[in-house]
Parts: C-alpha cells; sequence; structure tokens
C-alpha cells in the first residue's frame, strides 16, 4: 500500500487487530447521531473478504463517561454470551494510537432498519420478544455493575434546569410533575435496559429481526423506562394503533411486572426531545406531526397519573 495509506488511522487500526489483514476500503454510513460510524472492508491473510463496524462515541457522550466505548464492548460481550441478537465485539483501541478518541469495532450485520415493507403482525411482536429477553437480564446473573442506575441519571437531569425551558414540548410541565415525585418507589426488580429501544435501533432481514444496535444508553433500571421510550417512538412513527399494541404485547408476556408507574416513565421518555427536536433536521411536516403526538402524549400520561 502507498505510505499515505499506512498513515490512515482506519489501516492502523486493521494493522493493530491483525497485522496479517489488509483495508481494502472504508466509508462513513449515514444516520449516526450519537456516533461516528464507518464501514470498512477488510481482507484477512487466509484471502478472506470481511466487513467490520468502526464506533467512535461522541465529545457528548465521552465527557459523560470517558469509558464509554469500554463499556459497550463489555456489554456487547455480556448480551453475546446471553444470546441477545448483537454484533459481536471485534476488538477495542482505546490506547489513542488509531484515534485521539477510543474506538470499538463490531460485527458488520447485513440488514435494513426500515420496516415499512413490514406488517404490524410481522414485526411488533419480534420487537416486543427481543425487548423482553433484553429485560431478563439481571445484574446478579450477568455482571452489569459497571452500567448507570436509569434513576440516578433521570434524577441528574431533574437536579438542573436549563436556563430555556422548551415549552414547545411541555418541558416545564413534565419537570414539574417528576420532580415532584423523583426519585420513584421502586417497585419493580432492577434489569439491564437498553436506553434507547425503537425501529431505527433494530435491523431486520427477510422479515426477522437480527441485530439490536447502538448500546451506548444502556443503564440498569426499571423496564418501563425502555418501554415507555419504545412507545413514544412508536406513536412517532406508525401511531396511536402500533403504540397502544406495542403496549398490550409486552405487558401480555411480561408476567408480574408492575406497570402503575408507567406514566411517569412516560414522562421521562417524553422528556428526551426537548431542545432537541428542532435540530434533528427534520421535514417540516414530519416535526409538525411529531410535535402534535408528543403533545399527545404528554396529556395521556398526566391523564393516567395515580390520584388524577
Amino acid at each position: 500500500m502507498p505510505r499515505e495509506a499506512e498513515r490512515d488511522p482506519f489501516t492502523r487500526l486493521v494493522q493493530k487487530m491483525d497485522p496479517q489483514s489488509t483495508l481494502l476500503s472504508y466509508r462513513e454510513l449515514k444516520g449516526g447521531v450519537s456516533a461516528q460510524v464507518t464501514l470498512l472492508e477488510v481482507r484477512t491473510a487466509e484471502g478472506q473478504l470481511k466487513k467490520m463496524i468502526v464506533r467512535r462515541h461522541g465529545e457528548m457522550d465521552r465527557q459523560q463517561n470517558p469509558r464509554i466505548a469500554a463499556d459497550e464492548f463489555r456489554l456487547l460481550q455480556v448480551l453475546r454470551s446471553a444470546e441477545v441478537r448483537v454484533p459481536a465485539p471485534l476488538y477495542l483501541d482505546d490506547t489513542g494510537e488509531s484515534f485521539p478518541e477510543p474506538c470499538l469495532v463490531i460485527e458488520f450485520i447485513d440488514g435494513t432498519s426500515d420496516v415499512r415493507e413490514l406488517t404490524m403482525p410481522e414485526f411488533l411482536p419480534q420487537m416486543t420478544e427481543h425487548l423482553l429477553q433484553i429485560h431478563q437480564i439481571a445484574s446478579l446473573e450477568h455482571d452489569c455493575s459497571f452500567l448507570p442506575s436509569i434513576t440516578a441519571l433521570i434524577g441528574k437531569k431533574l437536579a438542573k434546569r436549563p436556563e430555556l425551558v422548551d415549552d414547545s414540548l411541555d418541558e416545564g410541565r413534565i419537570r414539574d410533575v417528576l420532580e415532584a415525585v423523583w426519585p420513584l418507589p421502586q417497585v419493580n426488580q432492577n434489569r439491564l435496559l437498553h436506553g434507547d429501544y425503537w425501529p431505527g435501533n433494530l435491523l431486520w432481514k427477510d422479515g426477522m429481526l437480527v441485530a439490536i444496535l447502538d448500546w451506548e444508553d444502556a443503564a440498569i433500571g426499571d423496564p418501563l423506562a425502555d418501554v415507555a421510550n419504545a412507545r413514544l417512538e412508536l406513536l412517532w412513527a406508525f401511531g396511536v394503533e402500533a403504540m397502544q399494541a406495542f403496549t398490550a404485547l409486552y405487558q401480555k408476556q411480561a408476567g408480574s411486572l408492575d406497570f402503575a408507574q408507567l406514566p411517569y416513565w412516560d414522562l421521562v421518555a417524553a422528556l428526551r426531545p426537548a431542545n432537541q427536536l428542532s435540530g434533528w433536521g427534520l421535514e417540516p411536516h414530519i416535526e409538525k406531526s411529531m410535535r402534535e403526538r408528543h403533545r399527545w402524549f404528554v396529556d395521556q400520561a398526566i391523564t393516567k397519573l395515580p390520584g388524577r
């Protein structure tokens, strides 16, 4: 390879992984918000062509957790041992020799996050089943003690109101409710949480869910946190019917899980896009629809709060 290629950070990374492998090409993948995602094509010493993904977490995530790449690598190992459908972790480089920031190399899995060609009876049961599988993982059975508490993370967020409250997304109203009750009394056993479970983080192929991606927001806590996030995302993407169908499927299979606090977790999910939605680069009509559905989501949660 030319000397310019030898100085390329992706070439250095591949050679650190295996000095006998050769980097053939790389390209940035679109759609990453919290991390830079790059697809590599590599020829191994045996002449095989392999694809792999390099993930470099954004500055904000690294400031909140300087070990975010190492934690995600470790979590993927845990998930693979529990037979959750996630990409295999291949390599962690936190030496600064390839890139200034740590990077994570994971298996490339062929698939699409676009479920528009599938019907709700095809994708919702699988989406629910795999979330339930994640929530079966308890920290006592698989060491997830390195992950943060979702209750503590939300408490930290609620402790500091922004100078400009996003009233266009009911931020003030949401915070008023949550600040008065946080932390919630614990009624459900702490479980592993994906932290951002929605259709965009699921890969599908031939009608089957083949991988669950993007675990940088993983935490430990009440499974209802994931349920609420998925509810809002399904409402945004597919409407009330999809949200309610998913909720009913999950509740039916969740056994003794207590759903009384779901309205509070709905409000936690609704707080996430505050002061962010307008920066997502959405088409005006899509943003308008999402804002209208968000308002409905907040209203239904507040109506269902205990004592209302």
